[in-house]
């Protein structure tokens, strides 16, 4: 019995599934994105400005140390969906073993060379002596938070794999709450300023985390292990480092065109760097929605390719692109409208930084529905496990984003309105790329596991050029079909 909480999306209305999934998703990565504009309050109001901009310019180099092993998160999800759609209990379960050997090396190497390596890194960065000893304090103490979060996303990419994007949100408002908290009497009490803040994060993750796996313990029977199941399986984890390091790497490219770009803006000083911290916080916001609705339609296609269902991921995917269009339209004029109203949230002395972040807001909310088409698509081609793509997409956005802003910025009447005309920029670029990458099909035979063409019944969701592609993949070299077993 998989749990009362996961849900078979291979049955019923692929919209009310795919928003069914995706709404506690959402309430759960703003209540995360709570911890980074928590950081920034507190810093901006508390501490000042200098603060605020040596927290900000971290925020490239965390993400690149969270994304090598958040990627290989989401591999071992994807894995779990697809055996799960294909009712192969075993297999969920080695995968779900293995995931503790993968997730606890990485996490650890991580953290070992992000602590001894951050005074390079952000000296790299062009960041600015006053503010350096600040940067390398917080990016060093975060840092010790890494296993926390490779655990936290590891059960929860799990559990959402089964359907359940529920439970990670009560544990993650749990945390959110307790770092709110942390940071208030770290930073306003104590007076420990950028190193509370981040001791604050540190120790609402590592709640999270624990909270989490403890819960799956109790309440999924998937995850009590006998000690023949938590034996290593070489296959499993091969497996797992196939499909999520390919989407760790697309993340960490990511995140190191993010670093470049952070390292362009700190050229044009700590206004400039505070307001860019600013638009990267609330854009952080914006771009839940889309991540939440990505990682829905990873689970859907996930537990879809793997039953075999070639028909039903295309049209949860296109109802998935439709709701990207409608929430990119409605926030052009929030951006435009209440921009300054948001800004003022994190800026309380300096008119200038104001201005530039408003204005910046302006012009990357024209460019919305293009960083929707990099999530949704992504969202797909992850679940189906087209470990390809995590590359090609990686690559075109540190192209987009290298280039563009050695264009831009360098170009006079432009300026440092460059660094926004590049994010806009990349985003549209980068999500045509994606689209025509779905257009391919290449997709369709990437499952690792599943029911064959064969077994399909013909119904209007499953057409015969499916079923032939289906066919196709089932006999390209290195694929396999485990054997199913009823899950009760």
């Amino acid at each position: 019995m998989a749990g009362s909480q996961t849900i078979n999306m291979t049955t019923g209305s692929p919209a009310k599934h795919i928003l069914r999934f995706a709404l506690p998703l959402l309430i759960g990565n703003l209540f995360q994105q709570l911890y980074n504009m928590v950081d920034s309050m507190v810093v901006g109001t508390y501490v000042g400005s200098a603060a605020l901009a040596a927290v900000g310019t971290c925020g490239s180099t965390n993400f690149l140390f969270f994304a090598l092993t958040s990627g290989l998160a989401i591999g071992i999800g994807v894995i779990v969906s697809q055996y799960f759609g294909a009712d192969d209990e075993e297999n969920v379960r080695a995968t779900i073993a293995n995931s503790i050997y993968v997730l606890t090396t990485a996490s650890l190497s991580v953290s070992l060379i992000g602590y001894v390596a951050a005074p390079y890194i952000l000296k790299l960065l062009n960041v600015p002596d006053s503010i350096l000893s600040l940067s390398v304090l917080y990016m060093r103490t975060t840092c010790m938070g890494i296993l926390g979060v490779a655990t936290y996303n590891g059960v929860s990419a799990v559990l959402r794999a089964l359907g359940d994007s529920r439970t990670p949100l009560y544990f993650l408002i749990l945390s959110s709450l307790m770092n709110v908290a942390l940071d208030l009497i770290f930073v306003k009490d104590l007076g420990l300023g950028v190193f509370g803040v981040a001791l604050a994060t540190v120790l609402s993750q590592y709640a999270s985390a624990v909270s989490c796996l403890v819960y799956a313990y109790v309440r999924v029977p998937f995850f009590r292990l006998t000690k023949e199941e938590l034996k290593p399986k070489g296959k499993i984890i091969q497996r797992s480092f196939r499909l999520g390091v390919p989407i760790a790497l697309q993340s960490s490219m990511i995140a190191v065109s993010c670093m470049v770009l952070q390292g362009v803006v700190n050229g044009f000083g700590e206004t400039v760097m505070a307001a860019y911290t600013v638009t990267m916080r609330i854009e952080q916001l914006v771009q839940q929605p889309y991540s939440s609705l990505a990682s829905a339609v990873t689970t859907y296609s996930g537990q879809n390719i793997g039953a075999g269902n070639v028909s039903r991921v295309k049209k949860g995917f296109r109802q998935a692109v439709l709701m990207a269009l409608i929430f990119s339209l409605a926030m052009i004029p929030v951006m435009y409208l209440g921009g300054e109203s948001l800004v003022r949230l994190f800026v309380k002395d300096s008119e200038e930084t104001v201005r530039i972040a408003v204005r910046a807001l302006r012009i990357t909310s024209l460019c919305y529905f293009g960083l929707g088409m990099i999530y949704v698509p992504r969202g797909l081609m992850n679940g189906c496990g087209d470990a390809a793509f995590s590359m090609i997409n990686g690559i075109s956005e540190v192209a987009c984003r290298l280039s563009f802003a050695q264009i831009f910025t360098k170009i006079p009447v432009i300026g440092f309105w460059g660094v926004w005309l590049t994010t806009g920029a990349t985003w549209a670029v980068t999500g045509a790329v994606c689209l025509v990458r779905y257009c391919q099909g290449a997709w369709k035979h990437k499952a690792i596991t599943g029911k064959t063409s064969q077994e399909l019944p013909q119904t209007a969701e499953t057409s015969d050029s499916d079923r032939i592609s289906l066919h196709n993949a089932q006999k390209t070299p290195g694929m396999f079909c485990a054997k199913s077993t009823k899950v009760s």
